[in-house]
Parts: C-alpha cells; sequence; structure tokens
C-alpha cells in the first residue's frame, strides 16, 4: 500500500522533565541525559503514579520509559489500545516485517506537542558486579535513600566505597503462530555454560521461593529468558543456550556494533551497490538509489521498519557488508555472546547463522547503554523521506515500530512499561523478540525464540506473560545464573575475583558443581552502593574493588 502523504510541519521541540530540551527527532535530542539526583528521581515516580491517566499519550500510556526521548514526530491524536490510528507500513510497498494477522491502519499525521511522561527510569546501567541471593533487593528500590546512608556512614567510619535467504526473507510472515523450520526438535544435552552451570542444561531452570508465582502455563517457545537488566541476575530460562536463527532480533548486535561509528547528522548518497546482495523478499523501509539520506533517517529505517535496504547502506558506509559482519562477530565475542556466528548483517536466514536468548540479551544490554539505541527502540512512530529534489527531502511519510509491544494491534494492547527492543521473523527462523521493560523501579529484560503455538502473535504474548511473572516474582525467587559483562571488563575483575563464586557470572565453561550457586553480597543492588569499611585489612580490597566497579557497571553512552 502506498504511504501516506504527510504535510510538513515545523519541528515541534519537547520539553522533558528529566532531560534538556531539545528538538523532537534531532541530532541533539543523543545529549538527553538522565536525572541529576536520586532524589529527584523518587519524585518523579510519585508523580508518574499520580498523573496517568487512562486516555494519555502513548507514551503515558503504554508506560514507556520516558527517559527515553522519542524521535516520533508528535501522535496525531491520543490513541486507544491495540494500535488504533496506525500508520502505514512505510517503504515502497508492502514490507515483510509485519507480523501475520497485523492490520494496518491510516493514520492522521498532523501535528501536536509530544508531552513525554514523567521520567520514572533514569538508566539501564547493565551491571554484573553484584548478586543477591534473593532476587529483588528492595533497598534496590530507594536509591536515593541508600546514597543518604553511605553519606552518613562515611561520616561516622572515615573509610568508604563507592562500589558505585533463498531462505525465507527477514520478518516475512509465515503462519500467525511464527514457528519456525529450524529442524531441531531437542535442544542438544549440554550448552555453553556462560552465565551459570544451570544455563548450559537443557528445560527450565528457575528456582521459586515462598509466595512465588508459578511460571506462566502458555509457554511453547523453544528457548526464553528472563533476566534483571540492571543487576544481570538471571531470574529463570529455557534452553538459554540454545544455538537457533535469530531472525531480525541480529539487528541489535548490528546497531550496538556500528550506531556508535556515524554521528546522526551524517548524510550518504545512496548508489547502486550499496543495495546489492539484499536477500529476496526482504523487509524494507523503502530507501532509494541517488537519494542522499542522514544517518539518522537510516536508524529510523532499522529500528523502525527493520530494513534490510537500511542496514545495507550503513554496512556500506561501514567499509561494506563484509566488515561489517567481522566488526559484529569481533564484538559479540568481547560481550562474551558466544552461542552467536553472524553471516549476514540484517538477520536474513543464512547457513550457519547462529545466536540464543542468552546473546540476544546481553546484546540489548549493552545497547541499552547508548542514549541513541534507547531513542531508536523506544520510538513508535516516525517520518522517512519519500521525495527528494536537488538531494532535498521535500516530501517525508509516516513509518511505525513493528514492535507489536510498543504499538500494539488489533487484540494486542501495547505492554505498559515496555521502551523496545526488537522483533524478528522468518520462515527458517519463526518469531523472535526481545524486550525490555520497567515497572516499580524494576527493569527486566526478556527474549523469546521462536514460540510453537497457533496463538496470534504468540511471540509478544509469551513476552508479555513472562514479564509479568518476572514483576510479581520480584524478591521471591533465587538467580540461576546471570548476565556476564564484556570480556573486557571481566578481565578488570580478575584481581578480586576471589571473593566471587566460580560459577555464577563466569566467563567460560566451568567446572562442574552440583548446583549453581548464588554469591550472596550484603546490600546489594543493580547500581553501586557505597558501603562502610571500618577495618584497616578491608580498606586495600575496598580499593581493589573500587577499581572494578570503575570500568562495570558501564555508564550509559551518548
Amino acid at each position: 500500500m502506498t504511504p501516506t502523504t504527510v504535510p510538513k510541519t515545523k519541528e515541534t521541540t519537547a520539553s522533558v522533565r528529566c532531560t534538556q530540551k531539545y528538538a523532537v527527532g534531532s541530532p541533539a535530542s543523543s545529549n538527553a541525559r538522565p536525572l541529576p539526583s536520586f532524589h529527584r528521581f523518587l519524585t518523579k515516580v510519585i508523580q508518574m503514579n499520580q498523573l496517568h491517566t487512562p486516555k494519555a499519550s502513548r507514551n503515558q500510556e503504554t508506560g514507556r520509559l520516558s527517559f527515553i526521548p522519542s524521535v516520533s514526530p508528535a501522535p496525531a491524536a491520543l490513541r486507544r489500545r491495540g494500535g488504533e490510528q496506525r500508520g502505514p507500513a512505510g517503504g515502497a510497498g508492502p514490507t515483510r516485517d509485519t507480523e501475520p494477522g497485523a492490520t494496518p491502519k491510516t493514520q492522521n499525521t498532523s501535528a501536536q506537542t509530544y508531552r513525554p511522561a514523567t521520567c520514572t527510569f533514569p538508566t539501564v546501567p547493565a551491571s554484573n558486579a553484584s548478586y543477591s541471593k534473593k532476587s529483588a533487593r528492595p533497598n534496590g528500590r530507594f536509591r536515593s535513600t541508600l546514597l543518604t546512608t553511605s553519606a552518613l556512614l562515611l561520616t561516622a567510619s572515615a573509610l568508604s566505597l563507592t562500589a558505585t535467504l533463498p531462505a525465507a526473507a527477514v520478518d516475512k510472515p509465515g503462519d500467525k503462530s511464527g514457528k519456525g523450520s529450524t529442524g531441531q526438535a531437542k535442544p542438544p544435552a549440554k550448552m555453553s555454560e556462560i552465565g551459570g552451570t544451570r544455563l548450559g542444561r537443557p528445560g527450565t531452570q528457575v528456582d521459586l521461593g515462598g509466595g512465588a508465582p508459578v511460571l506462566p502455563k502458555d509457554l511453547t517457545a523453544k528457548s526464553w529468558i528472563v533476566a534483571d537488566a540492571e543487576s544481570g541476575d538471571v531470574l529463570a530460562s529455557h534452553n538459554a543456550h540454545w544455538k537457533l536463527p535469530p531472525a531480525s532480533t541480529m539487528k541489535m548486535l548490528f546497531a550496538d556494533t556500528v550506531l556508535p561509528k556515524f554521528p546522526k547528522s551524517t548524510t550518504h548518497k545512496v548508489v547502486p551497490s550499496d543495495l546489492a546482495g539484499i536477500g529476496a523478499g526482504s523487509s524494507s523501509v523503502g530507501i532509494k538509489e541517488n537519494y542522499t539520506y542522514t544517518v539518522h533517517d537510516l536508524w529510523l529505517g532499522v529500528f523502525l521498519r527493520s530494513g534490510n535496504d537500511a542496514v545495507h547502506v550503513l554496512s556500506a558506509m561501514n567499509q561494506g557488508v563484509p566488515q561489517t559482519v567481522k566488526d559484529m562477530q569481533a564484538h559479540a565475542e568481547e560481550l562474551q555472546a558466544l552461542d552467536t556466528h553472524v553471516v549476514s548483517p540484517d538477520g536474513y536466514d543464512a547457513p550457519g547463522q547462529t545466536s540464543s536468548a542468552y546473546d540476544l540479551t546481553l546484546f540489548a544490554r549493552s545497547g541499552l547503554q547508548k542514549a541513541d539505541f534507547r531513542e531508536y527502540a523506544a520510538t513508535a512512530t516516525a517520518k522517512f523521506p519519500k521525495k527528494q529534489k536537488k538531494g532535498k527531502t521535500t516530501e517525508r511519510f509516516a513509518i511505525q515500530n513493528t514492535n507489536r509491544l510498543l504499538t500494539g494491534d488489533l487484540g494486542l494492547a501495547p505492554y505498559k512499561g515496555i521502551a523496545g527492543v526488537k522483533n524478528g521473523n522468518t520462515t527458517n527462523a519463526g518469531a523472535t523478540f526481545t524486550g525490555v521493560a520497567e515497572r516499580n523501579n524494576r527493569v527486566l529484560l526478556v527474549t523469546v525464540m521462536t514460540p510453537d503455538s497457533d496463538e496470534q502473535f504468540a511471540v509478544y504474548k509469551e513476552t508479555a506473560r513472562l514479564l509479568d511473572w518476572g514483576f510479581a516474582a520480584d524478591g521471591k525467587v533465587t538467580p540461576v545464573g546471570s548476565l556476564v559483562p564484556p570480556k573486557s571488563a571481566a578481565a578488570s575483575t580478575a584481581p578480586g575475583a576471589a571473593g566471587t563464586d566460580g560459577d555464577h557470572g563466569k566467563a567460560g565453561p566451568a567446572k562442574p558443581q552440583a548446583h549453581a550457586a548464588v554469591t550472596e553480597t550484603e546490600g546489594s543492588s543493580g547500581i553501586g552502593i557505597a558501603l562502610a569499611i571500618c577495618g584497616g585489612i578491608l580498606v586495600v580490597l575496598a580499593g581493589a574493588v573500587f577499581a572494578v566497579r570503575k570500568k562495570w557497571p558501564l555508564q550509559p553512552k551518548n
């Protein structure tokens, strides 16, 4: 369907309460910063609960992490759940990124001021420094209280530490279940043990404590994982290291690898060779030869429309597809995502191309530390160049994110608190999805691969069930593993590794153990905690640990 022509409107300026003012969709939006103080953070959380209304703008209605400034144009009108007033598919024609059963609708694209919800989630630090015996850490919810307490302890003791295809095309609709055809009926008897020995075992891994809810019954995916985005605790998993085709979720690794290399304002004129080698039937955003695009436009095409054409143009800017594949593989190894073998940068089905639920979660966690990555992943709609004259864009059309938990669809409501990250669907891989969501100051990452279900939007619904379970299980389960830090960060922690169990969070296959041990740390949380040290011997240890924390968790990058 030909995209609806959108009249040009003046640039809309948004004032985000937890950042500075910037033009929505402009390169300057990447300069957004989290709240300057934890006290203001708590105030904003309270305000969000007070100001939430049933018919707020989409950012409020879905509970999206509003510290992530959308690069979308302003929505035309207040939207209801279920995806009403949806935009056109985008591109020059129907793309292959649409989920089976999705119902496109016409979108009114007139301008409206964009007012994000109150800030509810300042960072995704992707820390890995401490692990509590219980997954919930009550003091992790009151970060300002922790800092205040630590300051008092510092004064009292004078010693402190801030732990501060022709495989099928990418996203091509198959049957409505999103079943794949990988040819593997059962997971290997033994898989990678990175992150913990239990993560290498086939089947479901979970340790329920008293009062913990049971896992949802309607889970059919070949592989899935539920993890705390901040601490790295894996709350539950199912065949977490099973090597499977990733489909377009591979684009998370592509973005995490290539996005930092080019400023958003950089322009590139597309030549025919840039679009060479795109798989038949690939999803696309509608890039045209001899048109000039900004890097910002190209990333909108990657994140929103899962455009393989946009991936190939960015790869051409990065010295070509072979070099990009090489860069992605090197970055995967740096992240310790060793189940991943990259063949095509866009995730198009290719012999030997694999990843795992565990690895995809590592990619999302790493990417979410980059401001631009967070912005694009959280963007529901945007406008993409349609016509140009003398290298200048004269007309744009609306594109909408294919992440159904972000935008909703008929029979599927947007998930409250969702903030991305990426979906995929191929005949070989089936449906795959990684999502991040925040609720009550708790941030969870869930990856689901290849549901074996006839349920429409099964990959999204199973993700939503696992997110619901994860939030409800807060404080009632013992982690079964962890998301490991990058290799370079892990190496920097080596001198202080003596106090850490060799199984939980290790950087390679572990020695056989009777069970996956969980390191218990005093007052652990997903962010740095100030600890009062009163013994002279502990001062030396404190210095070593401080050096480790300087390296990991990584701070969100702009």
